[in-house]
């Protein structure tokens, strides 16, 4: 067994940045133990004219999909595509966690009593208990959707195929309107979102950005100012194919 972990390895050996979830989940749970704390709350006179529909559920749950087989196929398929996505989803994720530890923030949008009993109901329920209406300010699951979606709009094995491009434009628009539906997200943390979206996807994907930040850090990890060489080859790769 060790000696297939080390074969895997050394065979991808980006493993390490899915590392970043660990601290994700714990700030994020430390955030979620706040929740009856003070905050501010975010609200939009458009919000109270979008009707809850609980089955939005559906597209807001397959986020969690979306962003994972992004996420996994760029992993073993794409390397220097893959470093340009988890660099835009990352920067969200991380900005998304200082906000809220900075301005503890919510909303009120949340039925308070539901007259129907069906599995849509339970399962957006369900989500009112794991997520609770406090930290959502920009929305994670907006601006990783976007993300996903500028992920496969920017990789060839992937903007190629008609179908694989159209699934993912309509997976993030509904996802997008799924935030709203279900009372999960003010207008004005999707409005945030994507305005934080277009920001990062014009950093990641059309400046040199990502090129000097690795040369950066790298100078503090090495005399050497790459990380390793393959490593440098694919981030410096990953510019070049954006004409950078």
């Amino acid at each position: 067994m060790s000696a297939k972990i080390k074969a895997f390895k050394e065979k991808y050996p980006h493993i390490w940045v899915v590392s970043y979830f660990i601290i994700y989940m714990i700030w994020f749970v430390w955030l979620e133990s706040r929740a009856d704390e003070p905050y501010h709350v975010i609200h939009f006179p458009l919000d109270d004219y979008i009707p809850f529909c609980e089955y939005f559920i559906i597209p807001y749950l397959l986020w969690f999909a979306y962003i994972a087989v992004v996420y996994v196929w760029l992993f073993f398929h794409d390397r220097p595509n893959f470093f340009r996505y988890i660099a835009f989803i990352y920067a969200g994720m991380t900005l998304f966690l200082i906000i809220s530890t900075l301005y503890p923030n919510g909303h009120l949008l949340r039925p308070l009593e539901f007259d129907r009993d069906n599995i849509f109901i339970k399962l957006v329920c369900f989500i009112y208990w794991a997520d609770t209406s406090t930290n959502i300010l920009p929305s994670i699951h907006v601006f990783n959707s976007i993300g996903a979606h500028m992920a496969v709009m920017h990789t060839p094995g992937l903007n190629q195929k008609k179908w694989t491009v159209r699934l993912s434009r309509i997976l993030c628009v509904s996802i997008i309107l799924s935030t709203m539906f279900i009372k999960q997200h003010s207008c004005i943390d999707v409005i945030f979102a994507i305005l934080l979206g277009v920001i990062i996807n014009y950093i990641v994907y059309h400046t040199c950005f990502l090129v000097k930040a690795h040369d950066f850090v790298g100078k503090f990890v090495r005399k050497h100012r790459y990380f390793t060489p393959s490593l440098a080859r694919e981030i410096h790769s990953a510019a070049e194919d954006a004409e950078i």
